[in-house]
């Protein structure tokens, strides 16, 4: 028993640590350091001063690689996800990697992993001998981002806070739509189109919702994308989004709700209409 107290007494003396049955004023009055600082309660030789006081496995984490690898990889996710968005990638087409991972300015490493993970989100697909291309949305997807669509977009729509911020981003978005078919950019209708429905999850305030809507918003863009005629297709909701903004602005959520639930019935009609028209005429999308 007393070996054990004498060796707990010589182990707080060298380490500055007070002791039960000693002055507790010993360490810090004998040795010059603070009791409330934890780094002076090191042994004098291993406390260290500026980058050196950092624990050894601090250091390799702060330049650990994977960490920034997968920020890397979620923003050019997030860059080829808005291009689909955006249309500036066609459904079915070729992605060349050595072209695509020029263009980044990223390792051809990297861009496989993006690969990977636009993969499980059902916007690209690889293809044994053939690469990646962008997926081509069968009809049975369309069908379930329509039944997403309903279900997010009219019940924040319905039980959004009639003065929250994304109100001015679903005014902007259908502004830019009106400027767009005016100039006959009918891409960029599309564009527009887009940003007033993610402006309308926005009301909802979940970043979850946010980013899970981003996603089927890309794979949208996609089914439209197969139509081949963005005119067709966006001209006739350009004056019904309007009217879904007015009665929103006007505290009339219920009724803008019930608006957009049967423009998205009458939107997934067209589309599936006109896929099975296409698929009909061409015995499928890939030949």
């Amino acid at each position: 028993m007393h070996l054990f107290v004498r060796q707990g007494r010589d182990f707080a003396q060298h380490w500055g640590v007070p002791c039960p049955g000693t002055n507790p004023r010993y360490p810090a009055a004998r040795r010059g350091r603070s009791a409330t600082n934890p780094a002076s309660l090191r042994h004098p030789s291993r406390v260290r001063t500026g980058a050196a006081a950092a624990h050894p496995y601090q250091a390799s984490m702060s330049t650990e690689t994977p960490s920034s690898a997968q920020t890397l990889n979620d923003r050019t996710a997030e860059l080829i996800r808005q291009k689909i968005v955006k249309g500036e990638f066609s459904p079915g087409q070729r992605l060349s990697e050595a072209a695509l991972s020029e263009s980044l300015d990223i390792s051809r490493n990297t861009l496989r992993e993006v690969f990977r993970i636009l993969t499980k989100e059902g916007l690209v697909r690889h293809a044994p001998n053939r690469g990646v291309s962008v997926a081509i949305p069968s009809i049975a997807t369309i069908i379930d981002i329509y039944r997403v669509r309903r279900l997010i977009e009219c019940q924040a729509l319905a039980q959004a806070y009639p003065r929250h911020p994304a109100r001015k981003h679903m005014r902007q978005a259908v502004d830019t739509a009106l400027q767009c078919r005016a100039a006959g950019d009918w891409q960029g209708v599309g564009t527009a189109n887009m940003e007033f429905h993610m402006a309308i999850v926005e009301l909802a305030d979940s970043e979850r919702l946010d980013t899970m809507f981003s996603h089927v918003l890309a794979e949208l863009r996609l089914a439209f994308g197969m139509l081949n005629d963005p005119e067709f297709l966006h001209a006739p909701y350009v004056d019904m989004n309007v009217k879904i903004v007015e009665l929103f602005e006007a505290g009339k959520l219920q009724e803008s709700a019930a608006m957009l639930a049967d423009y998205l019935v009458n939107s997934e009609r067209i589309v599936l209409a006109v896929y099975a028209r296409r698929i009909s005429d061409t015995g499928g999308f890939d030949k």
